[in-house]
């Protein structure tokens, strides 16, 4: 091919690519599309617990708690955890009765805790209200207890009572067994309960023995049943329970009453009596089949828990844990909805 046709060729060629290039519709620059704004995150802003104020490694000053003989091993068991989990003041918790905690609460103001295994008394309530600084007790649900009657383990022929034969007993109304049952040997029958401060003595008698002496109205009459059991011939009292376990385990024929829990620690050494053919047990307080089952309490009042936050706090800790540890004490729990109950009313006497 000689040199002009091959210029010509590419000549027309390079045309073609014009041409071809004129005649298409020109192609449009892609629009940017703007970034979609992700609106940013807002900052978590750091909410203070409310609750913090009340752990045990944030509160100072001492506690001072008194009563019951029964709540005692409890009380004692969450005071050593408060201390565990960071408290450093002091705890003192006293097995003087329930009576003789309410007298330190609502007559001397020593306290800022009551311990009792029964219900505040109307006089013992007008009496915080008579204080220089009037108290309003306000009590916390904290469980539950058996009262435990038992003999020792030693004695082979009593497995069962029913309340009329125990009250009967503890009056001193049958002195010798086989009073209570023919079937028992002839022996004199030595009896241990708690003293007149104890609220086990209290609830024993409101269950047990008042109903045995009726007043006019035809009502149980506490106060001639308090005053059969004190005046039992021959009865010990004792308001320290390790006394009367020392008591009944020394005598095949002896037979006392006291918390589940001090029963359980000496369950080796001693016999529970079922009552009215139920024997103590976490079934029988829950079905309510067992028939000498009773509530335990701890009381306090509003203005000490705003002006003591160390008390405030202990009993936060106190209902918070108490169903954790209060099986391995020897009780059981409360029903859920009580200690509910018993939170709500420390949160409102608290202020939360």
């Amino acid at each position: 091919m000689s040199k002009f046709v091959r210029s010509f060729v590419f000549v027309v060629a390079a045309l073609s690519l014009v041409l071809a290039a004129c005649g298409a519709p020109a192609t449009e620059a892609p629009t940017a599309v703007p970034a979609t704004e992700v609106p940013a995150e807002p900052t978590a802003v750091p909410t203070e617990d409310p609750m913090a104020m009340y752990a045990p490694d944030a509160v100072t000053g001492d506690i001072v708690t008194a009563g019951s003989s029964t709540v005692f091993p409890l009380s004692e068991r969450m005071s050593e955890l408060f201390q565990q989990e960071g408290y450093t003041g002091n705890i003192t918790v006293d097995s003087i009765g329930s009576g003789a905690g309410f007298e330190r609460f609502c007559k001397t103001g020593e306290t800022d805790i009551a311990n009792a295994s029964r219900k505040i008394k109307d006089g013992e309530v007008e009496a915080c209200a008579a204080l220089a600084t009037p108290r309003e007790p306000i009590a916390f649900r904290v469980g539950t207890d058996a009262l435990t009657v038992v003999v020792s383990g030693e004695n082979d022929f009593v497995t069962a009572l029913t309340k009329e034969q125990l009250g009967k007993i503890f009056t001193a109304q049958y002195t010798k067994w086989n009073e209570v049952d023919p079937a028992f040997p002839a022996e004199t029958i030595l009896v241990y309960g708690p003293g007149a401060d104890s609220g086990t003595f209290d609830y024993f008698n409101e269950a047990v023995v008042a109903p045995l002496y009726l007043n006019a109205d035809g009502k149980a009459d506490t106060a001639a049943g308090k005053e059969a059991l004190l005046g039992a011939a021959g009865a010990q009292f004792s308001e320290d329970d390790n006394v009367l376990v020392q008591g009944v385990e020394g005598s095949k024929y002896a037979i006392g009453y006291f918390g589940y829990a001090y029963f359980e620690e000496n369950a080796g050494k001693l016999k529970a009596v079922a009552v009215e053919g139920v024997e103590p047990s976490k079934t029988t307080v829950d079905d309510g089949t067992y028939p000498i089952s009773r509530p335990l309490f701890i009381y306090s009042d509003a203005n000490i828990l705003k002006e003591k936050p160390q008390v405030a706090a202990f009993i936060y800790f106190y209902l918070s844990n108490v169903d954790a540890e209060i099986s391995d004490v020897g009780y059981f729990p409360a029903p859920d909805a009580d200690l509910q109950a018993s939170l709500d009313a420390w949160m409102a006497a608290t202020g939360n």
